[in-house]
């Protein structure tokens, strides 16, 4: 599996995190930029476009969960439940997936870039 993304436990917390700075998702950045200018891909711009795409695909994720982008990571937080901890697995796969299988992203951003609030 890819290092990527990374789910984790600590402090009553289940997190989600993913690297913006891996080159595999840097270099999906990179296309994702070249479709729409203001996808420049940091993890504020992660935290958008996973958002909107959780709005449309799997808003059940979002019940409870917090967001904590930075320049070069994007990390989604949820208080520590069998439950939550779920949506954090469902949405590894769901990132994993993106990154795998790029076009997914790179469709969305040709189609919806106009309405994913950017950084």
């Amino acid at each position: 599996m890819a290092d990527y993304v990374i789910s984790s436990q600590f402090n009553e917390k289940v997190f989600l995190t993913l690297d913006a700075g891996d080159s595999r998702v840097m270099a999906l950045g990179e296309k994702l930029a070249s479709l729409c200018p203001d996808a420049y891909m940091n993890g504020y711009n992660w935290e958008a476009l996973l958002r909107y795409y959780l709005e449309k695909n799997a808003p059940d994720i979002l019940e409870g969960m917090e967001s904590d982008p930075e320049a070069g990571m994007y990390e989604a937080h949820w208080p520590r439940t069998l439950e939550n901890e779920a949506k954090a697995k469902r949405f590894e796969e769901i990132i994993r997936s993106l990154i795998e299988n790029e076009e997914t992203l790179c469709r969305l951003v040709r189609e919806d870039g106009g309405e994913i609030e950017w950084d």
